[in-house]
């Protein structure tokens, strides 16, 4: 082999290797499960100065008493849950659902309502107070935890029931805050989830009437990597609540 064959040979190594270290990792794996097109999922703005952009699916029968609310993580935003076909899936089930694009996501507009907890608070019960939503089973991934969390804090006795999947801000709150929350909650978390999930869970536990999923094989966002074994899960909670 001459000097330049050589040369040639030792670049090309050098090429793969910086390749291969600068590649991310394999991605988790994200199921989208597109809609039933017997299902209409409507989409409005809430009144008033700081609208917030929402989706809407109606009970395709006869409604039941709870009432779906969906938040959202960071990178993710109302049309999340259509695309995996949530909102299409409560419907069928006979349940409102409504799914948010929180202040700054999506469709709506960022609002220094936002900055404070209490304002969070305000925000997010302004809204189901718009949206005519009683008796609301709250869904909070993630970062809404930020708004979820002041809220049930302040509004549990309007909540039907809670469903944190490893939310932020929990550190906020005490062991005696969390336990006069007396609101029926399912924490859900991934398997996969080492940081959050494991700190949120250690406060929510707190909670004195909950019950506890973990999904396998799913990470942080774990309603994506096992969106049937969520819905099932979710389901469930759902139809068994008094």
């Amino acid at each position: 082999m001459s000097r330049y064959q050589a040369a040639l040979l030792g670049l090309s190594l050098l090429l793969i290797l910086l390749l291969y270290l600068g590649l991310p990792g394999p991605p988790e794996q994200t199921f989208w499960l597109w809609g039933d097109p017997n299902v209409t999922v409507l989409a409005g703005l809430t009144p008033g100065n700081s609208p917030i952009f929402y989706r809407e699916v109606l009970p395709l029968h006869q409604a039941r008493r709870a009432e779906v609310v969906l938040l959202h993580g960071k990178a993710f935003n109302s049309h999340t849950w259509e695309q995996l076909g949530t909102l299409q899936l409560l419907s069928k089930r006979d349940y409102r659902a409504v799914a948010l694009d929180l202040p700054g996501f999506g469709n709506s507009a960022p609002t220094k309502e936002a900055s404070t907890e209490a304002g969070r608070a305000s925000l997010l019960a302004r809204v189901l107070r718009d949206l005519a939503v009683h008796n609301a089973v709250l869904v909070s991934p993630s970062l809404s935890g930020r708004y979820a969390l002041p809220f049930l804090m302040q509004h549990h006795r309007q909540l039907r029931g809670f469903v944190p999947i490893a939310p932020t801000s929990t550190q906020n709150y005490t062991r005696e805050q969390f336990w006069a929350v007396k609101t029926p909650t399912l924490i859900l978390y991934g398997e996969l989830d080492h940081s959050l999930a494991q700190e949120s869970l250690r406060q929510l536990l707190h909670l004195p009437n909950h019950s506890v999923v973990k999904l396998h094989n799913a990470g942080h966002a774990c309603y994506l990597h096992k969106p049937r074994d969520f819905h099932a899960t979710l389901l469930a909670f759902l139809d068994h609540l008094p």
